[in-house]
């Protein structure tokens, strides 16, 4: 089995592949105050609640946005397994060309969720990863990473209406059953789906014009199921290409 690491801001994601095959994903939350010591004790929780053992880890792969925490893993990783992860960064090979300013500033999960579009599904491409941030990146038709739009996440919304307000409450991310709510919970719950889906949709709209192509939409990350139902655009839902895009690169690598 090969074990993927995904270090977001929020949370890690953990994806073991067996004969190419996803067979079980699983999260942590993200603490860079962790030490490798209790992250490796997290991991080998995790992992045993899908029957996983230890000796059936042949090899690893993470990336990450949260760099404090990228020895660290690698750490629990080695400690765990006796083996030492790939790092998605500068150096590997990812079959994809990257046309920006600074290609080595592109971040990981963004070079893994386009790596596996464009091995998966193929390109040109808009691939929309909804975590703590919602990316927009765009493919070509050459199969090459020309950009990106980064937008605050639905979390990241909800969770501003009530932490900068002073009579908005905490509320969860279940969409209301009309975009006219009647309640503050709801209201809040409209403004943040319903208006993310809208966002969406119209950076669908700006992008195939700028691009000149109706190019197809795929979209992933935690939050993802949650908004695309809601919008009007056509867009394939693959919640794990991030992790998917890691397998790939380590076949590439390893």
């Amino acid at each position: 089995m090969i074990l993927t690491l995904d270090i977001g801001n929020t949370n890690i994601m953990l994806g073991g592949f067996e004969q190419n095959r996803l067979t079980f994903v699983a999260r942590i939350s993200t603490d860079i105050n962790r030490t490798e010591d209790e992250y490796a004790s997290k991991i080998l929780g995790v992992l045993a609640l899908y029957g996983v053992e230890r000796t059936k880890i042949k090899g690893a792969i993470l990336s990450s946005v949260v760099p404090p925490l990228n020895a660290v893993l690698k750490k629990a990783v080695a400690f765990l397994y006796g083996i030492e992860p790939l790092v998605v960064g500068p150096g590997i090979k990812t079959g994809i060309n990257i046309h920006c300013d600074i290609p080595s500033s592109v971040g990981a999960d963004i070079i893994c969720a386009c790596v596996a579009v464009h091995t998966l599904y193929g390109s040109p491409a808009l691939v929309i990863d909804m975590g703590t941030a919602t990316n927009m990146m765009v493919m070509n038709r050459h199969g090459a990473f020309i950009g990106v739009s980064i937008a605050p996440g639905v979390q990241m919304g909800l969770d501003a209406l009530s932490e900068k307000t002073a009579q908005l409450p905490k509320v969860g991310l279940e969409p209301p059953r009309s975009i006219i709510a009647k309640n503050t919970a709801d209201c809040m719950k409209s403004g943040v789906i319903f208006g993310h889906a809208c966002m969406v949709d119209g950076m669908i709209e700006r992008v195939r014009e700028e691009m000149k192509d109706e190019l197809p939409v795929y979209a992933t990350g935690g939050l993802a199921s949650l908004v695309v139902p809601h919008c009007k655009h056509t867009i394939t839902l693959d919640e794990h290409l991030v992790l998917k895009g890691l397998h790939i690169l380590y076949q590439k690598n390893s």
